[in-house]
């Protein structure tokens, strides 16, 4: 068996297409085995056709090979390139390719109003700030880091510059990323917000929402707790 690209065009004895490479990024999508040409399904999904256009149109691959990048994954389907060239001239695959290209447009269109509207609710949702007083809020901070210290390699030493608390509220320190590090602990279900995007955007919109919200929560810290503005301009300047 002999597996290589190919950048020949499509042919059915009389009429020549339009010459289209078959190779994609780092994958071999044309085959010529005992002496035909083939394309496969990612080649076919590389030149616009969708799993249902194949099952429709095509049906049954005309051979199965093994993948020649690794022999162990499921076998290659492979489609008679002229079976596929006779196929995309029909008025079926021209109606079923319009068709399934305005499915592709209304779904990206609802996914995006769906993003629009997440960030939309994170620019506008009321960020509640626990309220505490500097006492209690040093003693919390410093029993939620012991906690981390616990479960993890955590130091529990207090940050530069801060000093360890005494038994005074007036005299105990700012603490302030351990401050700010609980607070946003107790602020965590506003992390849900980002669940809410769609499927699709998760990967590529989730950077950008969750900034945004970090952002909301810091400056909703900072207004309810002036001595801890410092710390929070530094968390959003260093995302």
């Amino acid at each position: 068996m002999v597996c290589h690209a190919s950048d020949q065009s499509y042919e059915d004895g009389q009429e020549h297409q339009d010459s289209r490479s078959l190779e994609g990024e780092g994958h071999v999508y044309g085959y010529e085995e005992d002496g035909q040409r083939y394309v496969s399904l990612a080649a076919l999904r590389a030149r616009g056709w969708t799993g249902g256009m194949v099952h429709q149109l095509l049906g049954t691959p005309d051979r199965l090979s093994v993948n020649p990048r690794l022999r162990a994954a499921p076998q290659v389907r492979l489609y008679r390139v002229e079976r596929v060239a006779a196929a995309e001239r029909t008025d079926e695959y021209r109606r079923v390719a319009e068709s399934s290209a305005r499915r592709s447009v209304a779904v990206r269109n609802a996914v995006q109003r769906r993003r629009s509207e997440v960030l939309e609710r994170i620019r506008t949702e009321p960020i509640e700030v626990p309220r505490l007083d500097p006492g209690k809020l040093a003693l919390r901070a410093m029993e939620h880091r012991a906690g981390l210290a616990g479960a993890a390699d955590y130091p529990i030493e207090p940050p530069d510059g801060d000093s360890a608390p005494d038994t005074g509220h007036s005299g105990l320190a700012s603490l302030a990323p351990w401050k700010v590090d609980y607070l946003r602990h107790r602020m965590s279900h506003y992390d849900r917000l980002l669940d809410d995007l769609p499927g699709g955007e998760r990967d590529s919109a989730r950077p950008e929402a969750a900034n945004l919200l970090r952002r909301r929560i810091c400056a909703a810290i900072a207004e309810a707790y002036p001595p801890l503005e410092r710390e929070c301009e530094r968390r959003t300047h260093d995302q």
